[in-house]
């Protein structure tokens, strides 16, 4: 793996979407390990990075990508995590933690933000899990800077032993700009592991002292920011002067070529004393964010006059006329947004007859995140909660319990493959642990891949993030474990009858029942069958380390198996 050098610096331009441009530089900058769990916008950094012949994994879920990256940050590696906004929920446990055990070689988390939700079911801004979590932020503004600032945070991880934060959004993640590498960073030395008691393991005796350390390594990082270059100012008219971040710096640069500017590369700490000397030079001093405001919060906390957004510029992204209408105090009703065909399933997708049939029987469906989440649309409406990735099994849970007994029977969670691994597991626990009267129906659709975000892997596929063979994780097997009874595995296309017929006899059951709807994905079928069949040949020819996949599912014999090494 390159890392800097002469052929970093003279390489030509590259025309890079941030997500690319990101996985360049990890590449440049020493990264050993990438890991995450795949959401948009945040995907194809690591899809690029191993593309690249970085060594990139998809992880069951951010909590676990985290994990898996600290411990190898422990270790005195270079590490990226990566993740949407979304996914920084999930993995918050470890990550405030994170702050006190700080690291021995660097860790960049990069929280992928979705303004406007083009593909999420929120838009969290999560400026504020650095402020909240104790750890710097940078957020770059286009494709060079997701470059720039990615060595930036890798090298400040390792000078100041803390993980860093790096926050993008959808459009500086998809976005496409010229980009010039600039020779990464020097080698990373070997990890080894030297013991740290006091500073890793965060009983209150330690985490006391931890928590004083981490605070005075943010004053320093704090010094830092003010004089960092990742922070632009603009100078310009003084009659008005705007703060801004993130891809809204691009928009200012059009919406108001003559201001004076300040763009915020440093998110946290904030570089207070720079933008109390940027306010006091102009008349006008103006806020222009994207999302929450954070940055006006911050400054009139700092006691710095500045101007914020109309609170009806808070919601969506923005856009080059949306900040000229800031600039203007212009808070007339916005043009209506341009009418869009809404999403639906593909028309050959696996589900339509599991929607069909739940339609049909009028069932009560607590629902999740992934292309099944379509199901709510026409012309099914066979969707009736939605809230989080995994959530349907426990929203599910709570109507069985407290229904009257003739709606509770008709309850059903519904969840995908990957989703069912990635937080599916403990909603199925809680149901052995406190089933409902009447019991419970959980369909998974296995359609295998992680098709939402773009045909990924995940532990239910028994193929790695480039597709090589490893451990199969088994649903079925993982239920029969929990002690369920009716587990059964259909195809709702090859027999939608005998699927009808099997759902209506689990609803009447009063049993705690799995249904695994099991149909490739169309748009991933073929690559599916690819995939195994190159597998199936590097097994046939001895290749140890990556034949056919064994189940690491726990079956109903509890037994686990190895699939690198088939050893019980």
């Amino acid at each position: 793996m390159e890392a800097g050098g002469q052929a970093a610096k003279s390489a030509p331009r590259q025309l890079l979407s941030g997500d690319e441009a990101v996985a360049l530089a990890a590449l440049d900058a020493g990264v050993a390990l990438g890991t995450g769990y795949p959401g948009t916008p945040s995907t194809e950094i690591l899809e690029s990075f191993d593309a690249l012949g970085g060594r990139a994994q998809w992880a069951p879920n951010e909590k676990v990508a985290l994990e898996v990256g600290l411990g190898a940050a422990f270790a005195g590696a270079r590490v990226l995590v990566t993740m949407k906004h979304v996914g920084v929920n999930v993995a918050a446990d470890p990550l405030f933690t994170a702050a006190y055990t700080g690291v021995s070689g660097a860790l960049v988390l990069i929280s992928a933000d979705d303004p406007g939700m083009a593909s999420s079911q929120n838009e969290q801004d999560n400026r504020r899990y650095a402020v909240a979590a104790g750890l710097p932020m940078l957020e770059p503004s286009d494709s060079q800077d997701a470059y720039d600032f990615l060595v930036a945070a890798m090298a400040l991880s390792e000078r100041v032993k803390l993980p860093v934060m790096m926050r993008m959004t959808t459009r500086v993640c998809h976005s496409k700009t010229l980009v010039e590498r600039r020779g990464g960073l020097p080698p990373a030395k070997a990890p080894t592991y030297e013991r740290d008691i006091p500073a890793r393991v965060m009983v209150p005796g330690y985490a006391r002292p931890a928590h004083r350390k981490l605070r005075t390594r943010l004053a320093e990082v704090q010094k830092e920011h003010e004089r960092s270059p990742l922070n632009l100012w603009k100078k310009g008219d003084p009659k008005l002067g705007i703060v801004t971040h993130g891809i809204t710096w691009e928009h200012v640069q059009e919406a108001a070529p003559g201001a004076s500017a300040f763009r915020v590369g440093t998110s946290w700490p904030l570089p207070v004393e720079r933008l109390r000397q940027f306010a006091a030079s102009v008349e006008r001093c103006l806020v222009v964010e994207e999302g929450d405001p954070v940055l006006v919060e911050q400054l009139r906390a700092a006691g710095i006059p500045v101007e914020g957004k109309p609170e009806m510029y808070r919601f969506g992204e923005l856009s080059v006329e949306r900040v000229k209408r800031i600039v203007a105090g212009d808070t007339s009703p916005e043009p209506p947004p341009l009418k869009a065909t809404p999403p639906r399933l593909c028309d050959a997708c696996p589900y339509h007859p599991v929607y069909d049939t739940l339609r049909r029987l009028d069932c009560i469906v607590a629902g999740d995140i992934g292309c099944y989440t379509l199901g709510v649309m026409e012309p099914y409406r066979a969707m009736d909660t939605c809230v989080a990735m995994g959530a349907s099994m426990g929203v599910g849970l709570g109507l069985r319990h407290v229904l009257p007994e003739a709606q509770a029977r008709r309850v059903v969670s519904i969840i995908g493959d990957s989703t069912f691994v990635h937080s599916g597991i403990n909603g199925m626990v809680e149901m052995v642990y406190n089933p409902p009267s009447t019991g419970h129906v959980v369909i998974v659709l296995d359609n295998g891949t992680t098709a939402m975000t773009g045909q990924q892997e995940h532990p239910g596929t028994g193929r790695t993030l480039d597709h090589d063979a490893t451990g199969k994780f088994s649903i079925e097997g993982f239920a029969r474990a929990c002690g369920l009874q009716a587990v059964d595995v259909v195809d709702p296309v090859a027999d939608p009858g005998g699927f009808e017929a099997l759902l209506k006899q689990r609803l009447a059951g009063g049993q705690l029942s799995l249904i695994v709807a099991r149909r490739p994905c169309i748009l991933a079928a073929a690559d599916i069958r690819k995939f195994e069949k190159v597998n199936a040949e590097k097994a046939a020819a001895g290749c140890r380390t990556c034949g056919a996949s064994d189940e690491v599912a726990i079956s109903s014999g509890l037994t686990v198996l190895d699939g690198r090494k088939g050893k019980a």
